[in-house]
């Protein structure tokens, strides 16, 4: 009863879930720099380090493609369960008309 009923209701969550946590993973700096191993580096030491000597456009350029492509993705979800929510419902539609 799981994967037909429930999953298709959170989905939605669970996907906006996913993208906030990679949109803060990004932030978590100090917790990086902790568990990273020795010749390791992340990508938000690698902001940060750069933020503090001085901004140069590779960081804008990241942060940029960073933005972008958790924006086409929120986009193309919301696309999806718009599209399977719509089928769900002719389906309802269908099976109530009795065919």
């Amino acid at each position: 009863m799981f994967y037909p009923v429930t999953l298709p209701m959170i989905a939605q969550s669970l996907l906006s879930a996913r993208l906030l946590t990679f949109t803060l993973s990004l932030d978590d700096v100090v917790l990086s720099a902790f568990l990273s191993g020795p010749g390791a580096t992340t990508m938000p030491l690698v902001i940060f380090s750069r933020a503090r000597l001085g901004l140069n456009p590779s960081v804008n350029a990241v942060a940029t493609i960073i933005v972008v492509v958790v924006s086409i993705g929120v986009v193309l979800a919301s696309l999806a369960i718009a599209r399977a929510e719509r089928r769900r419902s002719q389906e309802l539609a269908a099976a109530a008309r009795g065919g």
